[in-house]
C-alpha cells in the first residue's frame, strides 16, 4: 500500500512526499490516548504506534523509492531517535508538527542538524510560536512557518487565511498553510495570498479506514491542487504591462467598433446621438470613442442605415 501510494502522489506532479516517523519506544506510552479510537485491534495508541513503525532497512525503501520517481523525501519525526534515524537516512530538511512546538528538546535535535525546518502553528499561541522561532531561527539552514488548524476536518471559517499574512510579517520568514480540509480550496487561496508551501493529506478513497480520511485528498484531487498552485505561482510571477495591448492588436480589430448611423439620413442631415449606433469590427469608420465630436455636424452624403460613418462623410 505504501509503495503504491508513493507511486500515486508522484504521478499528481507533487514534487514532495512528506511521511511521519513514530517510533513507539521513543515518543509514547501507556497513557498515550487516542484522537479518534478507530483501530479494532490496539488496545492503546502505543500499541498502534509499535504496530505502524518500520525498520531503518524499510525507512530506507521508502526514501529510495521517493527519489527514483524525482520526489524529495520528506518526514516529521516525532521524537529526538526517530531525528537520528532521519540523520542516517541523510534528509534534507524538517518538518516540526503542530504537537511539537513546545517540545523544545525535539526543536532543539533538529536545530543541531544545521538542516532546513518548517515549523507548523496548529495548537500554538503566538508567544510559543515566537519561543520556537527564536530557537531555531539561524540555526537551521533556513526556517518557513506554517499556518495550520489542528481539526480534522477544518471548516471555511477555521482556515485561518488571514494568518498567513500575519505570520510572514510576525517573523519575516517564508510561510504556507497545513491544510486539514479535505478540499483543494484552502490551499490555492493560500498560494493567491502569497503562501510559498502547501501541505495536504492524501488518500485513495475518503472512505478509507483510518482517522485523517475525510480531512485527505484523492489523488485526483491532489493533481488538481498541484496543477492549480502552481498555475497560480506562475500567474502571481508575471509582472506584464496593463497597457501593453500589442498581442490583441487583431481582437482589438474583431471586438472593436466604428460609428455608423442607426436609420436612413438624408445629405444635410444634423447628427444627433439618436442617429448613431456602434458596430464591429473596428477600423471601417470613425472610432465611437470620438462621437461626440460628429454630434451636430451635418452630412455630405445621404447614408443608409448600418453605413459606417467616416470623416469624409461629414462637414
Amino acid at each position: 500500500m505504501l509503495h503504491s501510494m508513493i507511486d500515486a502522489i508522484a504521478a499528481t506532479g507533487a514534487r514532495v512526499i512528506k511521511f511521519q516517523m513514530h517510533i513507539a519506544e521513543a515518543e509514547s506510552s501507556v497513557h498515550d490516548e487516542f484522537r479518534v479510537r478507530f483501530s479494532r485491534v490496539d488496545a492503546t495508541r502505543y500499541d498502534y504506534w509499535k504496530r505502524m513503525e518500520l525498520t531503518p532497512e524499510q525507512w530506507a525503501e521508502v526514501k529510495s523509492h521517493c527519489e527514483s520517481l524525482g520526489c524529495e523525501f520528506f518526514c516529521t519525526p516525532f521524537s529526538v531517535r526517530a531525528v537520528n534515524l532521519l540523520e542516517d537516512l541523510g534528509v534534507a530538511r524538517y518538518k516540526v508538527g503542530s504537537g511539537d512546538v513546545n517540545n523544545l528538546l525535539l526543536l532543539e535535535a533538529i536545530a543541531r542538524t544545521g538542516k532546513p525546518a518548517i515549523l507548523s502553528s496548529g495548537m500554538s499561541t503566538l508567544d510559543e510560536l515566537d519561543r520556537a522561532v527564536e530557537l531555531l531561527r539561524g540555526r537551521c539552514g533556513s526556517l518557513a512557518v506554517m499556518q495550520c488548524t489542528s481539526q480534522y476536518p477544518v471548516k471555511p471559517e477555521r482556515w485561518g487565511l488571514n494568518h498567513i499574512g500575519e505570520l510572514r510579517s510576525r517573523y519575516g520568514l517564508p510561510t504556507g498553510l497545513s491544510d486539514h480540509s479535505g478540499t483543494i480550496f484552502p490551499g490555492l487561496a493560500a498560494v493567491a495570498l502569497g503562501a510559498s508551501l502547501i501541505e495536504v493529506h492524501a488518500v485513495f478513497d475518503k472512505q478509507m479506514f483510518g482517522p485523517d480520511a475525510t480531512s485527505s485528498l484523492s489523488m485526483s484531487e491532489l493533481g488538481q491542487l498541484v496543477k492549480g498552485v502552481g498555475d497560480i505561482a506562475t500567474a502571481l510571477a508575471t509582472h506584464g504591462s496593463k497597457n501593453d495591448v500589442s498581442e490583441f492588436s487583431n481582437m482589438r480589430r474583431l471586438f472593436g467598433r466604428s460609428l455608423t448611423v442607426a436609420k436612413d439620413l438624408q445629405q444635410g442631415s444634423v447628427l444627433t446621438f439618436s442617429d448613431l449606433e456602434a458596430a464591429k469590427p473596428g477600423g471601417y469608420g470613425i472610432e465611437p470613442r470620438e462621437y461626440e465630436l460628429v454630434l451636430g455636424k451635418r452630412l455630405k452624403r445621404s447614408l443608409t442605415r448600418g453605413s459606417f460613418l467616416t470623416e469624409g462623410d461629414i462637414e
